[in-house]
This record gives C-alpha cells, sequence and structure tokens, in this order.
C-alpha cells in the first residue's frame, strides 16, 4: 500500500504528490467485499461448518454449535476459505489439526473401517443369530409334536 511512496522517495527523495495520495487513500480505504461475493462465502463457510464437529459438544456441528470453541474454528474457516483455500484443503487442516474425529464423515481408512462396517456387521450377526434361532424353534416344535405322538399311542 505504501510501497510507492516508499519506491518514489527511495528513487528522487521526495514524494510524488499524487503517489502520496494513491497510497494515503488506499491505506485508509477498507477492502470492501461486494455483497454477492459475501454472501457466497457466508454459505461455503455455513456449508462446511456443518460438516465439522464440535470438539467440546461432540453431538453438534460448529454451525450449530455456540460454543467459544465452535465460533473460533468457523472464523478459521472462514479465514481460510476467504484467503483462497478450497473447501477440501480446509477439511484436511482440521483433520491434521484435530484429528479425523472433527469430520463428520471421516475416511474409510484402517482405523475408522470398523466404523463405516460396523453396522453392516452386526446387521449379519444379528440375521444370523435370528435364522438359528428360529431353526432351532422349528426343531423343538417338530420333537414336542413327535413326543406327542409317541405319547398317544
Amino acid at each position: 500500500m505504501l510501497l510507492p511512496v516508499l519506491i518514489c522517495t527511495a528513487l528522487t527523495g521526495t514524494v510524488a504528490p499524487s503517489a502520496h495520495a494513491h497510497a494515503m487513500t488506499t491505506a485508509l480505504t477498507p477492502a470492501v467485499a461486494s455483497p454477492s461475493t459475501d454472501a457466497q462465502l457466508d454459505e461455503r463457510v455455513n456449508r462446511l461448518a456443518g460438516e465439522l464437529r464440535c470438539l467440546v459438544c461432540q453431538n453438534q456441528t460448529i454451525a450449530e454449535s455456540s460454543v467459544p470453541l465452535a465460533r473460533q474454528l468457523k472464523a478459521e474457516v472462514r479465514t481460510q476459505l476467504a484467503g483462497g483455500a478450497s473447501e477440501q484443503q480446509v477439511r484436511d487442516f482440521m483433520a491434521r489439526r484435530y484429528g479425523d474425529f472433527i469430520l463428520y464423515r471421516p475416511p474409510v481408512t484402517q482405523l475408522t473401517w470398523l466404523l463405516w462396517g460396523g453396522p453392516l456387521l452386526l446387521l449379519l450377526l444379528g440375521g444370523l443369530l435370528l435364522s438359528q434361532q428360529r431353526a432351532r424353534a422349528r426343531t423343538d416344535t417338530k420333537d414336542d409334536a413327535e413326543a406327542l405322538d409317541d405319547d398317544t399311542w
């Protein structure tokens, strides 16, 4: 911002009025984002914050939580997205910093395969136990019927 003034001063020993005015105007004028860009950024931040778990609440996303840590994490997401990082880069950063636990949809790895495959395994095990129980009940009913037949003769 003040670079043109410094260069002009270094080369000539004086400050050119136009360079000085431009540098001061640029330095004092805040950068204002267009409303559409701000709305798009808000949408991206909220979408990504909905995918990240609050480390304090653990059953809420950082978008839903109001604890200070969740607000700080959401601010970090906003800062990184505003700085040009992609959503995947922000997810990767958060996972490196806080572990895969922060992700509501953790990747399938050697450590998380049971998390992903566990429900299917339990369903299959339950089905197997149920079918064995039914088969045993049918056998017991058949044995009881045969015993009744034997007793009557």
